[in-house]
């Protein structure tokens, strides 16, 4: 049985930090690319990041770059998204997803993502 337990979440203030994690089981880690998703209340999930399966290849949404970084560690089997310089905008519901390897790339639709976490909440206050 896969699962996927996020951790991490809270509540900042805008210009903080926050690290969020996800612990997979029952599945190889290996043989699948890694995503954090978000959801707004009233707004559609949104693909915040990727790392493909072998850790060489990120991509972020244009309104993350250069704040947020994704890291997986297949040791582990564990993914990060490190989250600097929150902007109240970036409140949401983060959840962790897992994606085939059969696919040579990141999509950012949540549809073809198999596995999913639970989620949790991060809050940023101005």
């Amino acid at each position: 049985q896969v699962q996927m337990v996020e951790s991490g979440g809270g509540s900042v203030q805008t210009g903080g930090s926050l690290r969020l994690s996800c612990t997979a089981s029952g599945l190889t880690f290996d043989n699948y690319h890694m995503a954090w998703f978000r959801q707004a209340p009233g707004k559609e999930r949104e693909r915040v990041a990727c790392i493909t399966e072998s850790g060489r290849t990120t991509d972020y949404a244009d309104s993350v770059k250069g704040r947020f970084t994704i890291s997986r560690d297949s040791a582990k089997n564990t993914l990060d998204l490190q989250m600097s310089n929150l902007k109240p905008e970036d409140t949401a519901i983060y959840s962790c997803a897992a994606l085939h390897l059969s696919y040579y790339y990141c999509p950012t639709s949540w549809s073809p993502y198999i596995y999913w976490g639970q989620g949790t909440q991060v809050t940023v206050s101005s």
